[in-house]
């Protein structure tokens, strides 16, 4: 088979768990045989543009003409069997869902957030859920409320752009691919088509890192920001230290813009260890290390790859009971749910999972035979052909692929959902 990928790289100065999950796919695809090739843009250049050039790209984030132009030169010149789409913001555009029509290549679409119907994705405001733009035509209270960087000048083009692209992504996109149930799920109540959202986990790759032992370290791994729940955390952890803590110490990793507020609080501590940004090795290290991973997300997380991560190395999470952490984590067998925004609850869970090592080591191994069932690599192959090989039957007349299951799954597969076989970075 032959894919082209199309994706706006985020910028290189965030780690970005999205560009991560793209280039672990095409790598995949590449392993498994299949030809892939990319048509990019890299949110980096913009840097780099004239004063001009800079100005002109909020205009282009609604609809940008040279990219469909160039892009159908692509796929008439190339003609790939399916365009897989991720994300196209600033510098893509929904255009590049007309070049495809123009040439008649179908395409599947990866929802990695929620920016299909709230504009800065992530369904999170001033510390709280909101859902006020959802199944709204318009996005005007994300405008008002200044929602994409606390500007409302910058949230005008992405709330236009979602606006008037929103039925050419319904029409033009055969298959979308969800990253959980639950991120699904909010989509459905938003409006869109529902029998064109199959659920596809991300997978994670084996790590050559796996816990042996009980682990020394708890461990919080992601951007250190209000809606990764990092406050929360804190406040958890003072909780536990006023109570004489909990045996080991809390390893903070990341970057992001409560870093001072991070660096400060855990200065001159000696229960806990603000490591800063680690590199890919270095973060696998750190996580088979661990004696448990923390996600307290304040956000409901469409996946949240550092639990998957933490089931791949054979490590138990403790994550916030909402969101997709509710699919990945089976309370009690592979790792702790914990009232979300909540510090005294997830206090109450950290104490939990490091009290009995036996029963720690327990859920880990469940987290690992977790991993192997419904993130492993070559899960995550079947997948992507299975939707891929879906889209392709639509294109072709043969309705949308297999009927959908009961969860917008498409085609035989593995069920991989909580409360199923044991089962939101």
């Amino acid at each position: 088979m032959y894919v082209l990928v199309v994706h706006n790289r985020y910028s290189s100065a965030q780690p970005s768990g999205e560009n991560r999950v793209v280039d672990e796919e095409v790598e995949l695809l590449r392993a498994g045989g299949h030809r892939v090739e990319l048509f990019e843009r890299r949110s980096d250049d913009i840097a780099g543009r004239s004063l001009a050039g800079k100005v002109a790209v909020p205009l282009l984030v609604p609809w940008n003409p040279g990219v469909r132009k160039e892009l159908a030169a692509r796929l008439r010149a190339d003609r790939p069997d399916v365009v897989h789409v991720h994300n196209v913001f600033p510098l893509l555009s929904p255009s590049v869902l007309a070049a495809c029509a123009d040439v008649g290549v179908p395409v599947v679409a990866t929802l990695h957030n929620y920016t299909q119907v709230c504009p800065p994705g992530t369904l999170h405001r001033e510390g709280r859920s909101c859902s006020e733009c959802v199944g709204t035509a318009w996005a005007l209270p994300a405008v008002r409320h200044g929602c994409y960087r606390d500007s409302r000048l910058a949230t005008v083009p992405i709330a236009v752009g979602l606006s008037v692209n929103r039925r050419r992504w319904w029409s033009g996109v055969e298959r979308f691919f969800c990253i959980s149930q639950a991120q699904r799920d909010v989509l459905v109540r938003s409006g869109m088509p529902s029998e064109r959202l199959a659920v596809k986990h991300n997978f994670v790759p084996d790590p050559a890192d796996r816990r042996e032992g009980p682990g020394e370290h708890l461990l919080f791994l992601g951007r250190l920001a209000e809606a990764k729940g990092i406050r929360l955390l804190m406040a958890a952890w003072d909780e536990l230290a006023a109570g004489g803590g909990v045996g080991v110490p809390l390893v903070i990793a990341g970057a992001g813009p409560l870093e001072p507020e991070v660096t400060a609080w855990a200065a001159g501590r000696e229960d806990v260890r603000y490591a800063g940004l680690l590199d890919p090795a270095e973060c696998r290290k750190a996580v088979a290390r661990s004696v448990a991973v923390l996600a307290p997300s304040m956000a409901l997380e469409t996946f949240g790859l550092v639990v998957a991560e933490a089931m791949a190395a054979g490590v138990p999470a403790v994550a916030a009971g909402h969101g997709a952490f509710v699919e990945l984590v089976e309370e009690g067998v592979t790792g702790l749910l914990h009232r979300p925004g909540e510090p005294g609850s997830l206090a109450s869970r950290v104490r939990e999972v490091t009290a009995d090592p036996d029963r720690n080591q327990e859920m880990g191994r469940a987290a690992r035979r977790r991993y192997e069932r419904g993130f492993s690599p070559a899960v995550g192959l079947e997948r992507l052909v299975e939707g891929y090989r879906a889209a392709m039957a639509g294109r072709s007349g043969g309705g949308h692929g297999a009927p959908p299951t009961g969860n917008g799954n498409t085609g035989p597969r593995r069920d991989d959902r909580a409360g199923r076989d044991g089962g939101s970075r």
